[in-house]
């Protein structure tokens, strides 16, 4: 929709309006839209610029904006999170726990390794935006909201007597700015009240100038800190154009009569900026000069430069209906292929909406959304290192957007100085180690409850976005200056923690536990704490192993790399359980929780490729029993975030059909009908619905699996393509060791397949039962024909 038009022209914008949304039916899966306002904050569409963000219901007699920054967090930063007493403890514990005396190494561990939560905040939501229009709804026609998620856009249009309202929203990464465009083809029949309010947090509001009003608060809170400590933050909306009057007070805005208005709205805090008043002014003012209609086209061509690398599409025609009522419709894994391409695509523009390169912080468990119930838990609107964090980031390199990435490596590299910390005061050992949470001071201590604190590879987990990084872009410099000078410090850390097993000989982690799993000892008790839970196992031998390979590639610490390699094969091997699983801790136990949502123990599946159907089969098939033994119980903890590390599970298990059902339950029943994810009440203590966005990124990651996978050095091609995913095009997608893949089907074969060689590195392609090997040259493209013979290839 065009903003700031001279009414002469007002009704041919409105036909090109027309134009080009119909232009876009045809493209279903790059567009949610619905015929009605959203009623609740999970059905509401989200915009963002990777710091300032907004979701918008779409009302018709009010409009309301959940307004939020990214770096609007409550707490303080501490050096007192970690006992005084672990240290001379840490041998006690785990003699009990190898005497098999559990109770005293579980009260050890409560008294003297769990962390002082302290004031340790939590991420909050800004406020809402209120905008009375005073219009009777009843007597609204042809009401359409949209987010079209190629141009990184909100809208909202309709007809009121014979007059049409629309309505424009984006967030301009370039520009710094949220843009609202207001307008109608009758001049002046748009009249609006603005106010504010927030979730609870201390605000005032005030006059800035006769055009600008100001919000001005602190992010307080009682829940997770003591209700002083949090950042100072400032947010003003400028009225920047409007051809009606505009009345600005201490309590809000009035416009009457006007033809056209546009809204500024930009704001700070001084988690980054001493001064967020100032630094908010400045920014609006410095785009006094340029018009909506610049911002606007400079954020699509910002926006698109990264959505467009790469596309999706399943082929299967969709009527030109909303987007509810294909999700309603959708009474089958099988329905509507081209739902799921969007769900994919929207998962791209979540990631590029919420973290950008130079985002002061990573997406956190609702990126920059956030429904003010999260913040209220007591787990905390936080990043959460046994597993949501990480599925936050894990189609940023398939889905080329390893910018995307950036943020998240900042915060990785900011744990290890309070890691080294935590390391040394509560272990004694060198290196860095964080938790299960971390926040954006730098927590990196065990939490503060038995059962889940206590998941002491969490640090190295996060840390694997590194190697993950370097694995895709083969850049040396990154490997060199960022990634192995944290992962050898955190390989030192492990590399001291480890014990000798006193009976099996094994070197085993602990304590620690399985997120957030429980077991049975031999006299029927419950625990969480043990030595040598699988996956630390797993995700120690990761560690090592990319240590090794770096220190290999960059020609350095030779000796380490000896004691490393001799280290890493003492590790506890992978075990499959009596009942044919695979083992989730070092002896056999019976579960606790049979119904459990987590599988940590799966990480060797999938992020990891240690379990795999081509080198380990009766690992991968003790891991699908895994699978299906949770499944089997009638109360399973079906969330959306182990819905989507279902769909990588099964991928990875080439069991496409499995992978699709998954899929379906999470569009179909762990997600809005804005195909927002969400964490279902009655779940982990949550009493309501509570957005997570893990599931939003895991689901996409999970179709990008079933289509592409790249591990071992080796490629495979529609690894786990559905049966009614007949026909369809992948393009861009990437590959590790620098590649990137155009891939078309037909009639559920393989047509084409197109390899980009970024590196000039051998590429190893599967498909089905066939493979080639093929050495490439650095800007080569080769494509390849259903039966991998090469059909072509040119050069740069």
């Amino acid at each position: 929709m065009k903003i700031n038009l001279n009414y002469k022209t007002k009704v041919i914008s409105l036909l090109l309006i027309l134009i080009v949304q119909n232009a876009f039916a045809q493209k279903p899966e790059n567009k949610l839209w619905y015929r009605q306002p959203a009623e609740k904050w999970i059905e509401s569409l989200p915009v963002g610029n990777g710091r300032l963000g907004a979701v918008v219901f779409g009302g018709i007699e009010k409009e309301t904006l959940g307004l939020n920054i990214s770096t609007l967090w409550s707490g303080e930063a501490s050096t007192t999170n970690e006992k005084t007493t672990g240290l001379e403890n840490l041998p006690k514990i785990r003699q009990h726990y190898f005497n098999e005396e559990y109770t005293e190494a579980e009260k050890l561990i409560e008294k003297h390794l769990l962390g002082n939560k302290e004031n340790y905040g939590t991420h909050l939501p800004m406020g809402s935006l209120f905008l009375d229009f005073g219009i009777d709804a009843k007597k609204v026609s042809n009401y359409k909201r949209e987010l079209d998620i190629s141009k990184a856009i909100a809208s909202v249009n309709f007809n009121l007597s014979g007059i049409e309202y629309s309505r424009e929203v984006l967030a301009s990464h370039p520009d710094d700015v949220l843009i609202i465009g207001l307008a109608t083809s009758k001049k002046k029949a748009l009249s609006a009240k603005l106010h504010f309010k927030t979730e609870g947090i201390p605000f005032e509001t005030l006059k800035i100038s006769e055009n600008v009003f100001g919000i001005e608060g602190d992010a307080f809170e009682t829940v997770h800190s003591d209700g002083k400590t949090g950042v100072h933050f400032f947010t003003a909306i400028q009225v920047f154009k409007c051809d009606g009057e505009v009345l600005v007070s201490n309590k809000g805005i009035a416009i009457k009569d006007a033809t056209e208005v546009e809204l500024r709205i930009c704001g700070y805090t001084s988690y980054v900026h001493k001064n967020p008043k100032d630094r908010t002014l400045k920014q609006l003012y410095a785009l006094e000069a340029k018009s909506y209609d610049k911002i606007k086209k400079k954020h699509i061509a910002d926006y698109q430069a990264l959505y467009n690398r790469v596309s999706l599409s399943l082929g299967s025609e969709s009527s030109e209906i909303p987007t509810d009522a294909r999700i309603k419709k959708q009474e089958t894994p099988e329905g509507d292929p081209q739902l799921y391409a969007l769900f994919y695509n929207f998962g791209r523009y979540l990631l590029i909406s919420g973290s950008r390169k130079d985002s002061p912080v990573p997406t956190n468990l609702q990126g920059i959304w956030n429904d003010n119930f999260a913040c209220n838990m007591p787990w905390t609107c936080d990043f959460h290192l046994d597993i949501n964090t990480q599925q936050n980031y894990w189609l940023t390199e398939s889905g080329n957007l390893s910018e995307c990435h950036e943020p998240l490596f900042n915060l990785i590299e900011g744990l290890v100085e309070p890691g080294s910390r935590t390391a040394k005061n509560l272990y004694g050992c060198p290196g860095w180690v964080a938790h299960v949470v971390t926040n954006v001071w730098g927590y990196t201590a065990p939490g503060w409850g038995l059962g889940w604190a206590h998941h002491v590879t969490g640090g190295i987990w996060i840390a694997s976005h590194l190697w993950n990084h370097y694995e895709y872009s083969l850049d040396k410099e990154f490997l060199k200056n960022r990634a192995y000078p944290v992962l050898k410090e955190a390989a030192l850390f492990f590399n001291s923690y480890l014990v000798e097993h006193p009976e099996k000989g094994y070197l085993v982690s602990g304590p620690s536990v399985s997120p957030e799993n429980k077991y049975f000892s031999a006299d029927g008790k419950i625990f969480s704490e043990g030595m040598g839970t699988v996956c630390d196992a797993v995700l120690i031998r990761d560690l090592f192993n990319c240590c090794i390979e770096a220190s290999t590639v960059l020609g350095v610490d030779k000796e380490f790399r000896k004691v490393l390699e001799e280290n890493v094969k003492r590790l506890q091997p992978l075990m499959i359980g009596k009942y044919g699983q695979l083992q989730e801790w070092l002896e056999d136990y019976e579960e606790a929780v049979p119904n459990h949502r987590h599988t940590s123990h799966l990480i060797a599946l999938y992020p990891g490729s240690q379990i795999n159907p081509y080198e380990t089969p009766e690992l991968a098939k003790a891991a699908e029993v895994t699978l299906q033994r949770r499944f089997s119980q009638p109360n399973w903890e079906d969330v959306e975030w182990s819905r989507g590390n279902n769909i990588n599970f099964f991928a990875r298990l080439l069991k496409s059909e499995e992978a699709l059902k998954h899929l379906h339950g999470l569009v179909k029943e762990n997600a809005s009908i804005s195909l927002l994810t969400y964490s279902r009440g009655g779940i982990a203590g949550a009493a309501q619905d509570i957005f997570s966005i893990d599931g939003n990124f895991a689901g996409a990651c999970g179709i990008s699996e079933m289509l592409v996978q790249s591990y071992n050095n080796e490629i495979y091609i529609l690894p786990a393509l559905p049966e009614s995913w007949k026909d369809g095009e992948f393009k861009g997608v990437c590959a590790r060791n620098g590649f990137e893949l155009n891939i078309c089907w037909k009639n559920g074969e393989l047509y084409e397949v197109e390899v980009l060689s970024k590196n000039g590195q051998i590429c190893n392609l599967n498909h089905n039962t066939q493979r080639i090997s093929l050495e490439t040259e650095k800007g080569g493209k080769y494509t390849f024909n259903n039966r991998l013979v090469k059909t072509r290839n040119s050069f740069k």
